[in-house]
């Protein structure tokens, strides 16, 4: 009894902190001027109206604010979703070759014509989500049209997988890189991670034969290839033949692909391949618990060779969190529990941004705050913080 209570106070101050974090974006990162939403908002609040504008941020805005509309029925989310898709399919969406542009200018003409796979990952995962809030069958096509370009265009047909990235016509790049601090690899965990996702929520909203089994190729992917056999940890980077080029452990993405391995299983109910990736799973939570937990309760951000970064980085405690309460449900092990709210304890005294809204990037170890990292940005999005915070309340409901 004790329990619920506790996890009802806790939904119920998640609840009140996504409608703070949604508030922010409503309020505050709506272009007025040019359309759509701004491309940069600093640390302090300060807008950029003519920063350019990512496709990564402007899909997982439309993820967001359609999972919040669904979820809660609020109609500002809805008018927020509608105008993220909006925008998508007008500047973003490529007329002569299909696919999504990876950066608009601030007037939303073609910047860099690049076609990255996480960013047509993340349309399918933005257009099936609006879909499922909304029922725009057009949505659901723009999602299946992206399905059939990954498909064709980035997969592998000789080791299986998916390449980073080419031209706007299709054809090879020589930097496939997905940022500047990413290895110069042919394939990724992190690409790989973010094609699974909106694959597993594209079969919600069309349960396909095809769709289906590439999922569950990909789950298998990560057991075989992704997951190191001997750490327990993700590799990162890959040769096109699946040869491991890095030696970065990235414990946000470790315990993130927990929860997302466990639900891609679960919604194609592939009752085999359900058993097998819960025990992947486990080792992927426990494993980030065992190295990468900081006394405070925290999730360090990542690990290269002998040196570990102890940022707390705000998209990885909101993962964590939901990685936890996944395993919890698999095991119902409390400890999981206590571990989630200890991080839940840390972002709110930590990483919530009383004053400006949202929240920081990341504070060090003295819980300082990167004030030259972005509020919103071409990577800062409300996309994992409110995700994780749907997910937990909608989780804690069904109990």
């Amino acid at each position: 009894m004790k329990k619920m209570q506790t996890l009802q106070t806790l939904s119920s101050e998640m609840q009140d902190e996504l409608s703070r974090i949604l508030d922010f974006w409503s309020s505050q990162a709506v272009d007025h001027e040019y359309g759509g939403f701004v491309g940069q908002i600093d640390s302090a609040g300060q807008t950029f109206p003519k920063a350019t504008k990512g496709a990564v941020l402007n899909t997982r805005l439309l993820w967001t604010f359609s999972a919040a509309y669904r979820s809660t029925s609020n109609t500002l989310y809805r008018s927020m979703a509608d105008r993220a898709f909006n925008y998508l399919i007008t500047h973003f969406w490529d007329q002569e070759n299909g696919g999504l542009f990876w950066a608009c200018d601030y007037q939303g003409n073609p910047l860099n014509t690049r076609k990255q796979a996480y960013a047509q990952g993340f349309g399918i995962y933005a257009f099936s989500e609006y879909f499922l809030a909304t029922g725009n069958e057009e949505s659901l096509v723009y999602a299946q049209k992206l399905f059939v370009l990954l498909e064709e265009k980035f997969r592998d047909p000789q080791f299986d997988g998916y390449l980073e990235a080419l031209t706007a016509d299709w054809q090879p790049l020589d930097d496939m890189r997905l940022s500047p601090k990413d290895a110069n690899s042919p394939k990724s965990m992190n690409t790989h991670l973010h094609i699974l996702e909106p694959y597993t929520n594209l079969y919600r909203a069309w349960p396909n034969a095809q769709l289906k089994e590439r999922i569950g190729l990909l789950v298998k992917l990560f057991q075989q290839r992704i997951i190191d056999p001997l750490t327990g940890h993700f590799n990162l980077f890959f040769n096109l033949d699946w040869t491991v080029q890095s030696n970065i452990v990235s414990y946000g993405h470790d315990i993130e692909g927990a929860w997302l391995l466990h639900e891609a299983a679960l919604v194609i109910k592939d009752t085999k391949l359900i058993d097998s990736v819960r025990q992947s799973a486990l080792r992927l939570v426990e494993v980030t618990l065992d190295e990468g937990l900081a006394a405070d309760g925290s999730v360090w951000y990542e690990k290269e060779g002998a040196h570990t970064d102890k940022d707390r980085h705000w998209w990885v405690q909101a993962e964590a969190m939901v990685g936890l309460m996944d395993v919890w449900e698999i095991e119902k092990n409390d400890h999981y529990i206590h571990h989630l709210i200890a991080i839940w304890e840390f972002i709110k005294l930590n990483l919530v941004d009383r004053k400006n809204g949202e929240w920081f990037w990341s504070v060090d170890e003295q819980g300082n705050p990167k004030l030259n990292e972005d509020k919103a940005g071409f990577w800062k999005c409300p996309y994992h913080n409110s995700r994780a915070l749907i997910e937990l309340t909608n989780r804690i409901a069904k109990l």
